[in-house]
C-alpha cells in the first residue's frame, strides 16, 4: 500500500482529541481522514502541532516543529497532503503526488504569498463541495482540482436515533460568530412565542477552537453572554462537548436551526445532526444547502420568515418531523471517512 504523509501547522491536537474534547471541523476532518487511510492499509505519518509522538489507530503522529528542526521530517511519500497552511506545500519535495487540502473559501489564495508556492509546486487542490470549488478562480495556478466532501464520523452515522418525536428542543452546535446572534433575535421575536415550551440548546464556545478561539474571544464573548441572558426565553447555553456526547445530545434534539455562513465550506454541524436523524432548517448561504435535502430532510429557507415557518412547523408537527427524521437517516448516513479516503486514494500515483 501507499506511504502517505499529512502535515498541519494549526492548533494543537492529535488522534485522540475528538474522543476527549470538543474540536473544530477542519481538525476533525484531518483526523478522520488519517484514521480512515490507515484503516485501509496505508502507512500514514502525521506531522502537526501535537504535544508528543504518538501511535494511535495505525497513524504515526509526531510534532511538526521538532521534525523540521531535527531534519527528521519524512523525505518521501506516494502522497503528501499539506493541510491549510501554504508554508507546508514545499516541505516534501520528493513526494510523488502533492495535495493542498483547503478548508476555507479559496479567495485567500489570491494573495501573492499564496500564489507563489502554488505557481512553483502546482499542488492538486481538494475542496469539500461545489460551493467551495466555485470560490477558486480558474486562473489560480494549481494541479488537478478535486471535490471530496468531508466524511461524517461513525459515532454519528451509527448513533441510536430518537424513536418518537422529541420534545421541542432546538440545537445549535456551530461557531457563535456564525449567525448565533441572528438566531437569538429570531428565537425571541418569532419562534418561541409560537412554541412557548421550546428550548434552544447551544453547544458552542471558545475552547473548541484552541488558540484561534482565544484570538476571537472578544468577538465571541458578547454573543455567548447574550445567550446566557436569555434563559427566561428557553435559551440554554451548554459547554461544547466531545463527539460521543454530542451524538447522544443530538439524538434527543427535535431540530437544528442554523442560518449558514459565507465562510463555511462544508458544515459538519449540519452534517452530523442530519446523520443522527435531526431535521435541519438552513438558508442558502455558503455551503449549507448542500447538507440538507430541501423538503425531504429539512428545509432550505428563502428568507427569515420562511426560516421561522419551517422551524415552527418541525417543532409542532409530529408527522412532518417523522418524515424528515426518517429521510435524514436514509439519505445522510452513506458518506463516511472510509468513502472519503477511497476518493483520496484515486489521487495516488
Amino acid at each position: 500500500m501507499a506511504r502517505i504523509v499529512m502535515a498541519d501547522d494549526g492548533i494543537r491536537f492529535d488522534g485522540r482529541t475528538p474522543e476527549n474534547a470538543p474540536i473544530g471541523g477542519a481538525e476533525s476532518a484531518f483526523i478522520g481522514l488519517a484514521h480512515a487511510l490507515a484503516a485501509r492499509g496505508h502507512e500514514v505519518l502525521v506531522r502537526n502541532n501535537c504535544d508528543t509522538p504518538l501511535s494511535y489507530r495505525g497513524v504515526d503522529w509526531a510534532p511538526l516543529a521538532s521534525a523540521l528542526d531535527s531534519g527528521e521530517f519524512p523525505d518521501d511519500a506516494d502522497l503528501y497532503i499539506a493541510n491549510r497552511g501554504h508554508n507546508l506545500i514545499p516541505l516534501l519535495p520528493r513526494a510523488r503526488r502533492r495535495v493542498f487540502w483547503i478548508h476555507n473559501p479559496a479567495r485567500y489564495l489570491l494573495k501573492l504569498r499564496y500564489l507563489w508556492p502554488l505557481l512553483k509546486w502546482r499542488p492538486e487542490i481538494v475542496f469539500s463541495g461545489r460551493h467551495h470549488a466555485a470560490s477558486c478562480p480558474f486562473w489560480v495556478p494549481t494541479g488537478d482540482r478535486h471535490v471530496i466532501p468531508y466524511g461524517i464520523d461513525e459515532v454519528f452515522r451509527t448513533a441510536t436515533s430518537a424513536k418518537t418525536p422529541p420534545p421541542p428542543r432546538v440545537v445549535f452546535t456551530s461557531n457563535p460568530m456564525r449567525s448565533l446572534d441572528w438566531l437569538l433575535d429570531l428565537w425571541v421575536a418569532d419562534i418561541r412565542p409560537q412554541v412557548p415550551d421550546a428550548e434552544l440548546h447551544i453547544f458552542s464556545g471558545i475552547r473548541t477552537y484552541g488558540a484561534v478561539g482565544d484570538a476571537n474571544a472578544g468577538r465571541m464573548a458578547p454573543v455567548l453572554e447574550k445567550a446566557r441572558g436569555l434563559s427566561d426565553c428557553g435559551v440554554i447555553l451548554r459547554d461544547p462537548v466531545a463527539k460521543p456526547e454530542l451524538a447522544a445530545e443530538l439524538a434527543n434534539s427535535r431540530v437544528l436551526l442554523y442560518r449558514g455562513d459565507v465562510g463555511e465550506t462544508f458544515c459538519l454541524a449540519v452534517g452530523e445532526a442530519q446523520a443522527v436523524g435531526v431535521p435541519a432548517v438552513v438558508q442558502d448561504i455558503g455551503c449549507v444547502a448542500e447538507r440538507v435535502v430541501d423538503g425531504v430532510t429539512g428545509a432550505v429557507a428563502r428568507d427569515d420568515a420562511d426560516f421561522v415557518r419551517h422551524g415552527v412547523a418541525l417543532l409542532r408537527d409530529d408527522d412532518l418531523w417523522r418524515g424528515c427524521h426518517e429521510e435524514s437517516l436514509k439519505c445522510q448516513r452513506s458518506w463516511g471517512w472510509d468513502e472519503a479516503a477511497a476518493a483520496f486514494e484515486e489521487i495516488l500515483p
